[in-house]
């Protein structure tokens, strides 16, 4: 099977500077992939050259089996989506409003979206639970809440590709699980995604696939268990790392 994206020999970094060398991912439909690493270790730059904002040092990233770099903006939008953290934007747009902005991805650039980029907005928000918010003011609403809406955005640009950028920092516990519930849906659903933490714990009970990234390259990466050990969590964090397992099977780290 095809993977939703991979990359071959990637090296991504500034000015030729390669920070990460020699990347070799693979996210096949229905898996989520976290990346874990310390500040500064290169997520950031790693995503936005998996998005193709920046090109790579050496090697490429493969969108359905296609060179990222000879796709068009227009192609990578209807393949790869991106959530960011948060939302930089000072309007106070609806949700709705902020939702139609993924449906229209797909439309030209003079384009205005009608009742079908409607519906399918309204079909993600419901997807998502959230339908009763749709004339909400994104200010108005919780950090779960912009997060789930930035989400729905994502999903009604129907890609099959999900980057995420630390979906769950600064969110409460309660929207923390909404969030992670909701990855792990669409992950079941038939999504890849991609997303960055700080939280051990949390990459443990989200992901398929983990890629642990340290300042002076990768450190590991493969499944949760094979990868989360607490030596290679201590060499990433560069301090002592233990590892429990609760009577259910879930992963802890201390």
């Amino acid at each position: 099977m095809t993977p939703l994206l991979a990359t071959r020999g990637l090296a991504v970094g500034h000015g030729g500077r390669a920070l990460i060398a020699g990347l070799e991912l693979r996210l096949p439909p229905g898996q989520v992939l976290c990346v874990l690493g310390p500040n500064g270790a290169g997520k950031t730059t790693l995503f936005r050259t998996l998005l193709g904002l920046i090109p790579p040092v050496a090697g490429e990233v493969l969108l359905a089996g296609a060179p990222l770099a000879q796709l068009s903006r227009r192609r990578i939008a209807a393949r790869l989506a991106h959530v960011p953290q948060a939302l930089a934007n000072p309007f106070a747009f609806a949700a709705l409003d902020i939702v139609l902005m993924g449906a229209a991805a797909r439309l030209g650039p003079l384009a205005r979206p009608g009742p079908p980029e409607t519906a399918r907005a309204m079909a993600a928000l419901q997807r998502l639970g959230i339908a009763d918010l749709a004339q909400a003011r994104i200010g108005q609403l919780s950090g779960g809440q912009r997060q789930l809406v930035l989400i729905a955005r994502a999903l009604a640009q129907q890609a099959a590709a999900l980057i995420m950028d630390e979906p769950t920092a600064s969110l409460d516990f309660a929207n923390r699980r909404r969030v992670g519930q909701a990855i792990r849906d669409l992950a079941g659903a038939g999504h890849g995604i991609i997303l960055s933490s700080h939280d051990p714990d949390h990459a443990a009970a989200l992901a398929d696939q983990v890629l642990l990234m340290g300042r002076h390259g990768v450190i590991a990466s493969g499944t949760v268990d094979g990868t989360m050990t607490a030596a290679n969590l201590s060499q990433l964090y560069g301090i002592a790392v233990s590892r429990q397992q609760d009577a259910g099977g879930a992963l802890h780290f201390r």
